[in-house]
Order: C-alpha cells, then structure tokens, then sequence
C-alpha cells in the first residue's frame, strides 16, 4: 500500500499579480490553514505590492527549519522574476517567528521587515503553555466548539465586519486537532539567537497592539526594538491580537505613514 502523500506549503497570489512592483511576502498566525482570512488581512496592499501569502496546508506537519527552508525556496522563486526592490518580509504572530527563523539563518533575503504582533513572547505567558501541554487531552467536542471561545481573545468583536467574523471563525476552526497540537508545540519549543538577529540593519516596523488579550504584544515589541539596532514601533490603541482583519486596520495605510515604503 503506499504512503499517503502529503500537501506542500505554498505562496498564494492575494491579488493580481505585479511582478515589476517589489515582493511582499506575508507569513500569517498558527490558525490560518484557510485563505480567506488572508485576502483580508493584505487588502489594499497590492496598490504598491506584489503579495505573496505563505500557506500551510493542514496535513503539513512540518518542523520550524523546514518552514523556513520552504519560506526561503518559495522567495527565491519569486525573486527570479523582474522585480524592483526592496524586498518585503511581513509575518503576524505565529508568522512572525517563523520570520525571525528565517531572518536568523539568512538575514540577508529580505531589505525590510514587518513583525506584528509577534508570538515569540508565548513561552513567557504561563497559562498559554499550561494550556498547550494539556491540549492533547482536550476532548475532540469541546476543540470544536474552542473556536467560538476564542474569537474574543483573538479580536474586538465589535472592530470586525460580519464578513471578517465569519472568515476568522472558519480559519481557527479549520484546522484539525492534530495539526493545532503540533504548532502549540512549536510554540512551546520556539527559540532564536537574538546575538544573529542584533547584527540585522535592515529596517524593522514592530506593529503591536495595545489591546492584545492574547499575548502581551505591546512589551514584546519592545523587547525585540531592543534586538535589532534599526526598528521603529507602532502602536495600535485600540486593536486586538488578530488585528489585521478589524475594520479600521489597513496595512498599506501603517506602512505608508511610517515611511515604510
């Protein structure tokens, strides 16, 4: 009998494709084994972008060095084509340490970077990784109903559109248990060498939200303006973890007012 075969990671075009505009490559949260979370999150950035949406299909159990072999091998792709520079990394929360495994091991690939609210503080948060080590033994009924819990930790409620609520619902809720267990443990295992990452000059925006019931976004992000010499920080006063999908939220709109692009 043979093996089951497996699904790739990919990139997956958001928008009409540019290639005579530069590279964006967008690494999103844990939960985002769906799509179409992501034409939400990079609305409105193809005014200045060629976007690019990594995508980890939910049977893809991979390690964080194969991610960030696979991150790097798609962008290499890309990059063979006419493009014009710089070349944007912008990864969310559980993307945004995949970004830094990335940026540690070839900190040259991208000109300029965007971490926003990064989960890279997730070991620091006691009841996260009490949480995590118990989740195999969460019962299958209640990690289905989990997604309907956890949307108020993950965003204002009343911040989002009907639309928005339902495409963020269905992405927490897609993925299988086996698969949200094993980027739990990711999480848990996560580390970095912050001595490489110091050495990074290329400019980086630390985007945080002040209302982060998740994580404490807003610290972190200053903890990481304190690692890479070339960073500047904004804050969102008043958005949620998941904050890329509220309605007053627009990405192009954070990226031009901070000189960014």
């Amino acid at each position: 009998m043979s093996s089951k075969i497996r699904s790739h990671s990919y990139f997956l075009a958001t928008q009409a494709s540019n290639s005579s505009y530069p590279l964006f490559v967008f690494l999103p949260g844990m939960d985002e084994t769906g799509k179409e979370l992501m034409y939400i999150q990079t609305a409105g950035l193809e005014t200045a972008f060629d976007v690019r949406c990594f995508v980890i299909p939910p049977d893809d159990l991979t390690s964080w060095n194969e991610m960030t072999e696979e991150v790097v091998s798609l962008t290499n792709i890309e990059l063979q084509k006419i493009r014009s520079s710089p070349v944007y990394l912008c990864a969310e929360s559980f993307g945004a340490c995949l970004a830094l495994k990335v940026l540690e091991k070839f900190p040259q690939l991208f000109t300029k970077i965007i971490l926003i609210n990064s989960a890279s503080s997730f070991h620091r948060v006691p009841w996260l990784n009490l949480g995590s080590l118990l989740f195999p033994y969460t019962p299958n009924l209640f990690y289905k109903i989990s997604s309907f819990i956890s949307l108020p930790f993950l965003t204002n409620l009343n911040r989002i559109s009907p639309t928005a609520r339902q495409a963020l619902l269905k992405s927490t809720s897609s993925a299988p248990k086996g698969t949200a267990n094993q980027r739990l443990a990711l999480m848990r295992e996560f580390d970095i060498d912050e001595q490489k990452l110091s050495q990074i000059t290329q400019p980086v925006l630390l985007i945080a939200s002040k209302e982060d019931r998740l994580l404490p976004s807003e610290a972190e992000a200053q903890r990481l303006s304190n690692i890479f010499p070339n960073s500047q920080i904004i804050t969102l006063p008043h958005s949620g973890h998941a904050c890329l999908v509220e309605k007053d939220v627009n990405l192009y709109q954070i990226l031009f007012s901070a000189n960014f692009i």
